[in-house]
């Protein structure tokens, strides 16, 4: 492996980087998480993306992204750029696992995307040991660094791809990644 090329995997995600500065390598190991939940649901119908674990469980796919978007917009909006945002799937759903018959997975993807698009916007130039606020909850007011919040993002992102892998093994029995 070279520093000059990014090698990616057969299913088309970037392998995270190996060596490097530390800032690229966080970012990197981010984005192959993100990339592994969107190919947990590629190829998917608005059904199976909506099948639950199993019961109790009310998990599904489609909630697992929802719930990205709305741990996207905490993280970085409210607690590194310190906005005052509403949830993005309204009150009531703040955790973003509540489903809507009216949408689906296409436009879950979509907003889950655009914030991951502003989170980017708001974090860049950003130095790591730059710190935020929790905006609530039992720590609410408690100062976190941009380097934190990026290995809890990859944290939060490995353990529910964990629960991804699970689910769409149910589903379809496809395994791996």
């Amino acid at each position: 492996m070279t520093t000059d090329t990014h090698p990616t995997l057969p299913d088309g995600r970037a392998v995270p980087l190996l060596t490097g500065d530390e800032r690229p390598m966080l970012d990197s190991w981010l984005d192959f998480h993100r990339a592994t939940l969107e190919l947990k649901c590629k190829e998917l119908d608005d059904a199976q993306v909506r099948a639950a674990a199993a019961e109790p469980s009310v998990l599904t796919l489609l909630g697992l992204v929802q719930h990205m978007a709305e741990v996207e917009r905490n993280w970085f909006q409210r607690t590194v750029a310190g906005l005052d945002v509403p949830p993005v799937y309204g009150e009531g759903n703040e955790s973003g696992y509540g489903l809507d018959p009216a949408r689906g997975l296409q436009e879950a993807l979509d907003t889950w995307r655009r914030e991951i698009a502003r989170g980017r916007e708001l974090s860049a130039g950003r130095p790591l040991d730059q710190t935020g606020r929790l905006a609530d909850g039992p720590m609410a007011g408690t100062e976190v660094s941009l380097r934190w919040v990026l290995i809890h993002m990859i944290e939060e992102y490995a353990r529910h791809n964990g629960h991804a892998d699970i689910l769409r093994e149910r589903i379809d029995g496809v395994t791996g990644a």
